[in-house]
């Protein structure tokens, strides 16, 4: 069992390797992943549609970037990650963290961490619950 069993997290990313190995990665951690939007309509329609506790975005989504979904996610107080694998992202405003590409396990953990301080690293085992509503508690 896992602190972040149940949390659902939506993914926007664009290329559909990279998706997968992050899905793999959260599912691990007990997410539900929500996703994944592979561009920008597609992650417009999941924020409209589907309740989430918390994103990881993808900076660039093709031609565009994903500004215009952390603007909503922010706007309806749900925490997200910035993912990217240039070594200086342009940071998306409200970001709770960076997530370097390529993801790593330890890394993908590390960031929900920061997306949920109550399950932070030195509480990881023995968490008290998020006092945050979760997605279906919505």
């Amino acid at each position: 069992m896992s602190v972040f069993d149940g949390k659902r997290i939506l993914v926007v990313e664009d290329e559909p390797l990279v998706a997968m190995v992050l899905e793999d990665a959260l599912e691990d951690l007990g997410c539900v992943v929500v996703g994944p939007a592979f561009n920008l309509r597609e992650a417009e329609v999941l924020v409209r549609e589907a309740p989430v506790d918390g994103a990881i975005l993808d900076v660039n989504l093709g031609d565009c970037t994903s500004d215009p979904i952390a603007a909503r996610l922010q706007a309806q107080c749900v925490p997200f990650v910035v993912a990217s694998g240039y070594d200086d992202p342009d940071p998306l405003p409200g970001a709770c963290a960076t997530l370097r590409k390529p993801y790593r396990p330890a890394d993908v953990k590390t960031a929900l961490a920061e997306l949920f301080p109550n399950c932070g690293p030195s509480s990881l085992d023995s968490a008290p619950k998020d006092p945050r509503p979760s997605a279906s508690e919505r």
